[in-house]
C-alpha cells in the first residue's frame, strides 16, 4: 500500500539552531551542538543550513574593514605624536637641569667682627648676653680702668712739669738773647737756646704720653663696632683679656650675602644685574636678589709646586670630567617677613635675566625659546653681549668706624700760667696780679 506524501508539511525545530537540551539523570545541560535547521520549498534540503557564498562579499563587510584601516592608522599616529612629545619634554628638561643657571649648592654668607681689647686688663663688667642685639659703639664689656686712670693722672703731672720748665728756660733763653757781648757770649747764649729747645721737646713728649694715657683710659670700655648680633659669647666676668686676642664677635647684621657656586657649564648664562632667587631649606618664600659679582679665580691642585719648585701635574685624566664650581655672589634685595638670615643654612639659587617689554605673542615667544633651546643643545651656550662688564672703574663705598683722635696741645702758658711772664716781671708779682 502506497502511503501519501504531504506537499505542504513544514518540520518546526527549536527557535534557536545552537543549543539543545540533553537530560541525563535529572540533571538538563545546554548541548552546545547546532541544530540543523529544515527549510521547505527552497533549494536546500531539509536538514542541511544555507552557507553564504564567498565569491559575493556584502557591502557592509568592506566598509567595516575600511574603518578598522583607519582606526588602526590613527592609533599609531597618535600613539607616535605622544612619544615625540614626550622626547621634546624630556630634552627641554634634561636641558634646563643640565644648563639651566641653577643650584642647590648656595650658602648664606655674612662678615663677623672679630673683636679684641687694645688694652689689657680683667673684666669687671659685662653688658651683653649671647645672640643679642646691639648697636654700633655700644659698650660691650668693660675692663678694670684702675691702672689707666693713674697712668692719666701720671701723665697730666709730667705735662705740668715741662710746661714750666720749657716757660723757664725759654725765658732765660731770650733773656740771653737781649745781652750785650759785654754781658754775655755767644756760647752762653747758645747754651740757654739748646735748654729751651730740648725743654720744649720734652714738653711735646709729654703731651703725647697723656693723649695716649687718655686713649687708654677710653679704651678700657670696649664696644661694638658694627650693628649686629653678639654670637657665641664665652666671656665672663673676672676673665683677663690681654690685648690682641678675640674674645666677643659680632655679625654684622648689614652685611648678609649669598654665594651661589654654579658650575663652569652653566656661567655662560649668568650676567651681573641678573635677577636671582634664593629659598631657604624648609622655606617656601624665596630670597630676592641680583649678581653683584663673579669670583675671578679658583683653587688649581696642579699649581701646587712639587720636587725643586715643579708645578706637580695630576698625570690621571679620567673620561668623565666634573665641572668646576665658580662662586657668584648674590646681593640680598628683599628677605620675606619671617625668614631669619643665618650664616651658613643652605639655599638653592636660580638666576633669571632680566628680560625687557616683549610685545610678541605667546606663540612667537614660545617658538623662539624652543629654537633657542635646541641651539644651545646642539651649539652650546652663547652669552649675551656686556654679560661681563669692566668693574674695574667703579669704587665700593669705603667702609669707616669712628676712632678716637687725640685732643689738641696746649700752649705751655696755658698748662702753667704765670710762671714765667716776661724778662722783667717777677713771677709772683704776677700771680698777685692775676689774683
Amino acid at each position: 500500500m502506497e502511503i501519501p506524501r504531504p506537499q505542504d508539511q513544514t518540520i518546526m525545530l527549536d527557535e534557536s539552531p545552537f543549543e539543545e537540551q540533553i537530560t541525563v539523570g535529572d540533571a538538563t545541560h545546554d548541548s552546545p551542538i547546532p541544530k540543523p535547521v529544515s527549510r521547505v520549498g527552497g533549494d536546500s534540503p531539509v536538514g542541511r543550513p544555507q552557507m553564504p557564498s564567498a565569491s559575493a562579499p556584502s557591502i557592509a563587510s568592506t566598509r567595516g574593514g575600511f574603518g578598522r584601516l583607519l582606526l588602526a592608522v590613527g592609533k599609531r599616529l597618535s600613539t607616535l605624536a605622544i612619544a615625540l612629545f614626550a622626547g621634546l619634554i624630556a630634552v627641554l628638561t634634561w636641558q634646563d637641569y643640565v644648563r639651566a643657571p641653577w643650584t642647590r649648592n648656595g650658602t648664606v654668607r655674612v662678615q663677623v667682627a672679630n673683636i679684641a681689647p687694645q688694652v689689657s686688663g680683667q673684666i669687671v663688667e659685662l653688658r651683653v648676653a649671647d645672640n643679642q642685639f646691639v648697636r654700633q659703639g655700644d659698650v660691650l664689656y668693660v675692663i678694670d680702668p684702675f691702672d689707666f686712670q693713674v697712668a692719666v693722672a701720671t701723665s697730666k703731672a709730667t705735662v705740668a712739669q715741662e710746661a714750666a720748665d720749657l716757660q723757664v728756660k725759654k725765658v732765660q733763653s731770650d733773656r740771653r738773647q737781649h745781652l750785650s757781648s759785654l754781658a754775655t757770649t755767644p756760647e752762653e747764649q747758645q747754651t740757654f737756646a739748646g735748654n729751651a729747645a730740648q725743654a720744649k721737646a720734652q714738653f711735646d713728649a709729654a703731651q703725647q704720653e697723656l693723649a695716649q694715657a687718655e686713649l687708654n683710659l677710653t679704651r678700657t670700655k670696649v664696644v661694638s663696632p658694627v650693628s649686629g648680633y653678639v654670637t657665641n659669647l664665652l666671656l665672663r666676668v673676672g676673665n683677663y683679656a690681654p690685648t690682641g686676642v678675640t674674645n666677643i664677635s659680632v655679625i654684622d647684621s648689614d652685611s648678609f650675602w649669598i654665594d651661589g657656586y654654579f658650575e663652569e657649564t652653566k656661567m655662560a648664562r649668568i650676567c651681573f644685574g641678573d635677577r636671582a632667587e634664593a629659598k631657604l631649606m624648609g622655606y617656601a618664600e624665596p630670597i630676592l636678589g641680583h649678581v653683584e659679582t663673579i669670583t675671578r679665580g679658583i683653587s688649581v691642585s696642579n699649581a701646587a709646586p712639587g720636587t725643586q719648585g715643579l708645578p706637580n701635574v695630576d698625570p690621571i685624566y679620567t673620561w668623565v670630567r666634573l665641572a668646576q664650581r665658580v662662586p657668584v655672589r648674590i646681593a640680598i634685595d628683599y628677605v620675606p617677613a619671617g625668614v631669619p638670615l643665618v650664616s651658613g643654612m643652605t639655599a638653592t639659587v636660580t638666576i633669571r635675566p632680566v628680560t625687557g617689554t616683549d610685545h610678541r605673542n605667546w606663540f612667537d615667544r614660545v617658538r623662539s625659546d624652543v629654537a633657542a633651546r635646541f641651539s644651545e643643545l646642539w651649539y652650546g651656550s652663547v652669552s649675551r653681549p656686556g654679560c661681563l662688564a669692566d668693574r674695574a672703574g667703579a669704587h665700593p663705598a669705603t667702609e669707616s668706624i669712628p676712632v678716637p683722635r687725640a685732643s689738641p696741645a696746649s700752649s705751655p702758658e696755658q698748662i702753667s700760667p704765670g710762671i714765667a711772664p716776661g724778662m722783667d716781671v717777677a713771677p709772683r708779682s704776677s700771680g698777685q696780679q692775676d689774683h
